[in-house]
């Protein structure tokens, strides 16, 4: 197993942000760092803003510290632009760019459910190439030192596939390693009824990969990576994007407004994915994986976790307005209201995450994982627990009696 040997500036990273160091006879080394992106839409605004910080913290670029990142959708977005050399504050310029011109109506028309798909992609395609022109995975990893990972799911072999480049002494490895940076990208976010499949692929969070941190973990520490990441003396820095407690009444549940498919359509992909991503940080949090220095930060879009953050004004769009409000003041029907392609709450989003910041600096600074509660999970996504009532109902037959069986 190779180690990795620190710079100056790296060292100063690692200091900065509470990563092992140790000492060895050929200089100072440190934990190999993964950095995974989640999926979520324009959401990922929200994940820049924590991008940025990280780098300030560290005072140099997360390629230039970090020894893998990996992506999801419009994590993958970033992931991809970060591989190929730019600060998190480039990144941004560019993904502001990429998702507001993505989001262009295939025809007026168009809609998710009536007419899908409902965003045409040429625009987006047309930014990657300008950006990328036609760079493999290869090129761009071996530019920065970084790893990569993107997943989509191929639907011809109903196969999540992990694009995936390493960089080692012998030059680079990985089956997709060749495989053009920009058609990856546009793979990983080609959301069904949104876009078009990219042929064969769909995007990568259909599936329980929306987190992509577990499949990070397998091909760094069990594939192509093996040789350079080793379990024991590793950091993962685990993004996400912000999600919804999606709390639904039996009232509601027997009684959906509007159309009951649309209704439980929406409802099973919110909470799919929000619970895959769940298990997984669950699973790092875990005596199974006790030797990973694993740091989830993630945020629940509600009102009531929104009066955790610290207040400050925020810049909310509705109805073709701009309107200033305080961030305390957010109610659960706007922050429900931010779907996968609002583009109308982007800086909603961004004011979003520059609260997040502020508790997370306040909090630890990205030196810890962020779930200081009895439980042990994130400390900024609401979570019920009912015991009580669970079990006077499940071990009531007069309750059973009570509900109708169809």
């Amino acid at each position: 197993m190779s180690i990795k040997l620190l710079t100056p500036a790296q060292v100063t990273a690692y200091t900065n942000l509470n990563i092992k160091t140790y000492t060895t006879p050929d200089g100072i080394a440190g934990n190999r760092i993964i950095l995974s992106l989640d999926g979520g839409g324009i959401r990922g605004i929200l994940t820049l803003q924590l991008l940025k910080q990280m780098e300030a913290i560290a005072g140099i670029p997360c390629h230039a510290f970090c020894d893998m990142v990996a992506g999801t959708s419009t994590g993958a977005i970033i992931a991809g632009l970060m591989v190929n050399g730019n600060t998190a504050a480039q990144i941004e310029q560019l993904y502001v760019s990429f998702v507001t011109g993505v989001f262009t109506k295939r025809s007026i028309l168009s809609d998710c459910v009536v007419d899908p798909p409902h965003y045409d992609k040429a625009q987006y395609r047309s930014d990657l190439y300008k950006e990328l022109q036609d760079r493999t995975l290869q090129d761009a990893c071996s530019s920065t030192g970084m790893d990569l990972l993107i997943s989509a799911k191929d639907m011809t072999i109903n196969h999540e596939t992990f694009f995936t480049c390493f960089n080692d002494a012998d030059g680079c490895k990985g089956t997709y390693k060749d495989a053009l940076l920009r058609i990856v990208m546009e793979a990983t976010m080609s959301a069904p009824t949104y876009f078009k499949a990219l042929g064969r692929y769909l995007d990568g969070g259909t599936t329980v990969y929306n987190n992509p941190s577990v499949a990070a973990y397998m091909e760094a520490t069990e594939r192509d990576g093996k040789e350079k990441y080793d379990s024991e003396s590793l950091t993962i820095f685990s993004l996400g994007t912000g999600c919804y407690s999606q709390c639904i009444s039996p009232e509601d549940a027997a009684h959906p407004k509007g159309i009951d498919i649309l209704f439980w359509f929406k409802y099973m992909i919110k909470t799919s994915i929000q619970d895959a991503n769940a298990m997984q940080s669950d699973l790092f949090r875990s005596h199974v994986f006790r030797h990973v220095d694993y740091r989830r930060f993630q945020v629940s879009l509600d009102a009531r976790t929104m009066q955790l953050l610290p207040d400050r004004q925020i810049t909310f769009h509705r109805f073709g307005m701009t309107k200033k409000q305080q961030l305390h003041e957010l109610t659960d029907e706007q922050l429900n209201g931010i779907e996968l392609d609002d583009i109308a709450k982007f800086d909603l989003m961004q004011d979003i995450g520059g609260a997040f910041v502020d508790y997370i600096m306040a909090a630890n600074k990205f030196t810890d994982d962020l779930n200081n509660t009895p439980t042990g999970k994130d400390e900024l996504v609401t979570q019920g627990n009912d015991v009580a009532n669970t079990l006077a109902e499940v071990t009531s037959a007069e309750w059973l009696a009570t509900q109708t069986a169809g």
